[in-house]
C-alpha cells in the first residue's frame, strides 16, 4: 500500500507540472477570466460550494474511518486543514459580490483534484504515517510550531486580500480597480500568495511529502493565473504598475 501511495504522489507531481505549463496557454475560465467556451455555468457562489465541499467532508470521513480517530495531534492537524476549507466552502462564497458564473467543467475539475488531495493528505495522516510520529509531543516540535505560524500568516494574508478585492467596487459598479492595500503593494495576486504560504506552512507542520505535493500543486495552479492577472494589470493600469512595480505572486521575486 505504501509503495502504491508513493507512486500516487509521484503521479500527482507529474500532473502538477503538466497543469503548470498548460495554464500558461489556457485560461481557467472562472472569475475575471470567465468564458462561455467552458460550457454550462452556475452562479459563482454555488460553484464554490460544490467545488470545495467534497474535500471538507472527505477528510472528515477518512479520519472517522481510521483507527486513529482519537489521536489528539491528528485532530489538531485536521482542524487546521478544515479551517481553511470551512471558510472556503461556507463563508467565502457568500461574501462574493456581483453575479459572476462558474462553468460546471471547472467545478468538476476542482472536485476531482480536491478528492485526490483528500486521499493524498488523509491517506498519509490517518493511515500511512508512522504510528509514533503524530503523538502529542509532535505539537511541541519546531516543525509543528513554525509550520502552524506560517499557516496562519498565509490564511490571514489570503482572507485580507480577498476582502481588499471585494471592497474595491461600490454596489452596482462594474469597473476594474487597481488594489494597493496589504500585500497588493508587493504582488498583483496577494490572495494567491497567501494561499501558497498557507499550504507551505501545512507541509512544514505535517513534515510530509503529501503536504509538499499539495504546496507544489497550489503553486502550479495559481502561478500561471497570477501571471495572466499581472499581464492584464500592465495593460489596464500602466501608471499604477510603474509606480508600485509589484511582482506576480512571490514578493520581490516573481
Amino acid at each position: 500500500m505504501e509503495e502504491i501511495y508513493n507512486w500516487f504522489l509521484i503521479g500527482m507531481v507529474a500532473l502538477a507540472v503538466v497543469v503548470f505549463v498548460a495554464l500558461y496557454f489556457v485560461d481557467a475560465g472562472y472569475g475575471m477570466f470567465y468564458n462561455k467556451k467552458w460550457g454550462p455555468a452556475v452562479n459563482n457562489k454555488i460553484g464554490w460550494v460544490l467545488m470545495e465541499a467534497p474535500v471538507f467532508f472527505a477528510m472528515i470521513a477518512l479520519w472517522l474511518c481510521s483507527d486513529r480517530v482519537c489521536n489528539v495531534a491528528l485532530m489538531v492537524i485536521l482542524l487546521l486543514f478544515e479551517t481553511h476549507y470551512f471558510q472556503r466552502t461556507f463563508i467565502f462564497p457568500f461574501l462574493l459580490r456581483g453575479k459572476s458564473r462558474m462553468p460546471l467543467t471547472i467545478i468538476l475539475l476542482g472536485v476531482v483534484f480536491n478528492l485526490l488531495n483528500a486521499i493524498m493528505q488523509g491517506g498519509w495522516l490517518f493511515y500511512l504515517s508512522p504510528e509514533n510520529m503524530y503523538t502529542t509531543e509532535w505539537l511541541r516540535t519546531p516543525q509543528f510550531i513554525v509550520g502552524t505560524a506560517v499557516f496562519f500568516v498565509g490564511i490571514t494574508i489570503n482572507m485580507h486580500s480577498d476582502r481588499v478585492i471585494r471592497h474595491l467596487r461600490q454596489p452596482g459598479d462594474t469597473r476594474h480597480y487597481f488594489p494597493t492595500k496589504g500585500m497588493y503593494r508587493y504582488v498583483t495576486s496577494a490572495n494567491y500568495f497567501g494561499e501558497f504560504v498557507e499550504w507551505c506552512g501545512f507541509a512544514v507542520l505535517t513534515w510530509s511529502w503529501a503536504g509538499v505535493v499539495f504546496a507544489v500543486w497550489t503553486f502550479a495552479n495559481l502561478c500561471p493565473r497570477a501571471a495572466r492577472i499581472h499581464k492584464r494589470y500592465l495593460r489596464e493600469f500602466p501608471d499604477e504598475m510603474a509606480k508600485y512595480r509589484p511582482k506576480r505572486i512571490i514578493p520581490f521575486i516573481y
